[in-house]
This record gives C-alpha cells, sequence and structure tokens, in this order.
C-alpha cells in the first residue's frame, strides 16, 4: 500500500505537504502541488477511507454548487440527485452550499465566485463560457480549490474535472435523427439557450457537421432564449412569422423548449418536425401527443450524482480523479421508449 511518506519521498518534498495537497488544505506553491498530485495518481495513492472520514469530520470540508438553473426544469433531476448525495455526505462531515442563478449574467457568476472562494475547499459549476469566469476558476485551483464542472464545460480554465454529455456528438445526434425522420427537403429553425455556453455551441457545431453537404437542408435562422420559455414563445412566433418555409424546429437545449412547441401549435395552418432535447415532463407530455417526434436524452442525474462523488471521494477520501472527462450517453428517445 502506498504511503503519504513514500509519496513524499519521491517528490522531495515534506509529509506535511504530501497532506496538506491531498486534503485540500493549507497553502501550497502550484509546482509542488502538481507534482504531488500526479505521484499520487501515478502510484494510485488510496487513502485509509475510515481515517479520512474521521479526519473529515475534524476538517468539515465545504462544496458550493452553482447553477444558473433557476426556472430551468431540466436541472430539476440533477439537483435532486445531488441533494440526495449531499445528504448522505454529511454523515462524513462534508457540507455542500447551494447557489442557484437564472439566467447567464457573467458578472453574477462572477461575482459568486468571488464571494465563495475564502469559504469552500471545492466547486461544482455549471459555467458560462467567458474569460472572467474562467479566471475566477482559475483562481480557486490556485488556492487548492477542486473544481468541477458540471453538464457544460468551459475553455481556458487549467486542471479540472468536466461531468456531463458530449455536446457535439450531441449535435451530430440530432443531425443523424433529421436525416432518418425529416422531410427530404428541410428548412430549419434553430432554438438554443445561448451561444455564451460551451455546450449550446458545441451542439450547433454538431449539427452544422451533420448535416452538411445535403442541398436540400438549410438553417433559416438561429435564435437565443436564454432558456426561457416566455421568450422562446415570442421568438419562434417572430421567426415563424418570418420565414413561412420553415418546416423544422430544432431545439439545441430544453429550456424554452415548451415555449417554442406552443408558437409552433399556433401556426395553425403549418406543420413541423420538431427534435428537442432532454425528457422534462412538458416534452414528455408533448411527444404523448405528437407534437414533438423525439428527444436527445443526457441522463441528469448520472451527471449530479457523478460529480457529487468526485468531490465526496476527493474531500474525504483523497481519491484523485482517474480522468478529466466522465462522459454520459446521448440517447434518443421517442414516444415509446419515454
Amino acid at each position: 500500500m502506498v504511503t503519504i511518506k513514500q509519496i513524499a519521498d519521491l517528490c522531495g518534498v515534506s509529509r506535511g505537504t504530501v497532506d496538506r495537497v491531498l486534503n485540500n488544505r493549507g497553502n501550497v506553491k502550484a509546482e509542488k502541488r502538481e507534482l504531488v498530485l500526479q505521484m499520487a495518481k501515478k502510484l494510485k495513492y488510496k487513502p485509509n477511507p475510515a481515517g479520512k472520514a474521521l479526519a473529515a469530520r475534524k476538517i468539515n470540508p465545504v462544496a458550493a454548487v452553482v447553477l444558473p438553473s433557476a426556472g430551468i426544469v431540466f436541472f430539476d433531476d440533477l439537483i435532486r440527485a445531488m441533494e440526495n448525495a449531499a445528504k448522505k455526505y454529511e454523515d462524513y462531515g462534508m457540507h455542500t452550499q447551494w447557489h442557484i442563478m437564472k439566467g447567464y449574467d457573467v458578472d453574477e457568476q462572477c461575482r459568486i465566485l468571488e464571494e465563495l472562494r475564502p469559504q469552500v475547499n471545492a466547486v461544482i459549476i455549471n459555467p458560462i463560457n467567458d474569460s472572467r469566469v474562467a479566471e475566477k476558476l482559475n483562481d480557486l485551483i490556485r488556492d487548492g480549490i477542486f473544481v468541477v464542472t458540471i453538464n457544460n464545460d468551459i475553455e481556458q480554465v487549467h486542471q479540472h474535472y468536466y461531468v456531463g454529455s458530449d455536446y457535439v456528438n450531441g449535435g451530430r445526434t440530432m443531425g443523424a435523427l433529421l436525416k432518418m425522420t425529416g422531410p427530404s427537403e428541410a428548412h430549419i429553425g434553430i432554438i438554443l439557450g445561448s451561444l455564451k455556453m460551451l455546450g449550446h455551441l458545441h451542439r450547433l457545431q454538431g449539427f452544422k457537421q451533420a448535416i452538411a453537404g445535403i442541398p436540400s437542408y438549410s438553417i433559416v435562422q438561429v435564435i437565443e432564449d436564454n432558456d426561457d420559455n416566455i421568450a422562446a414563445f415570442s421568438k419562434t412566433r417572430d421567426m415563424l412569422a418570418a420565414h413561412p418555409e420553415i418546416n423544422v424546429l430544432i431545439n439545441l437545449s430544453s429550456g424554452g423548449s415548451y415555449g417554442s412547441c406552443r408558437a409552433a401549435l399556433d401556426a395553425a395552418d403549418r406543420t413541423f418536425l420538431i427534435l428537442v432535447f432532454d425528457t422534462i415532463p412538458t416534452t414528455r407530455n408533448l411527444m404523448k401527443k405528437g407534437v414533438i417526434q423525439a428527444a436527445v436524452y443526457q441522463h441528469p442525474r448520472q451527471q449530479g450524482q457523478k460529480a457529487m462523488l468526485l468531490v465526496f471521494d476527493y474531500l474525504v477520501n483523497g481519491i484523485i480523479p482517474d480522468r478529466e472527462q466522465y462522459i454520459m450517453n446521448n440517447e434518443i428517445r421517442i414516444r415509446e421508449n419515454i
């Protein structure tokens, strides 16, 4: 069994330094921290769980969850899974803070990250893909705070871990669905939450890749609804009025899918192929009614469970994740299997 002393000897540092790194407490220079973490990973270091649990009760590690999820039903299952895990982990001394925001406000997310910085040992975040948010997360990582991005990743951030789906693959899957189920001539209206979210941007890229080279397919317009049903209804209605040729609606995020579907239903003299992401309750209902033909599912409960487990294992058991990304499958759901 690998010991802290062996890691310390191999890295040329003190046992105290290794202990501070593996238990995420105290200040350690970034290069030494990286050396210790890599050595522990290489040697497959696994501490005594019982001893770590006892130590955790004394340290009382704190994890913060930061989600722009207010008003977005997709996150209900994800948060419920995280809450259940957090309750269980409280018995081991780990506490969880919840920071729920509405919309993709960069300044607000930066404010939250700055405010929680001196209070926590780990952060689970659905980040806005902005350089200012990246800077705040890099500051946390330099302070020795463990960072997990969930459901959406971010560019320009140093060592962190991602739990979620492959968004480019999700977009390609949606494109493949269109080719299998759609009309021979497709004039497409796309609705998504925000291009400030890396995942939404990647889904759009993946979808474009999937339909590239098909002359009878065209993307007429892309609208951003901020994952809000009211905005989605209004913007989709305007798009359909301006472009009577649209016969396919693709919802690349679920927050505004009900609103966009209501706008399509209001265009009573027209029919549409409608494909969406996520099987939230309104989507399941509209699938049963034949309004939505198919959805791509990304396992929100598994995402929530895995993100919390990574944080718990790191803070309490000293276990370093064995990979940088934990990818959930994109699965096609239709009326018969929802």
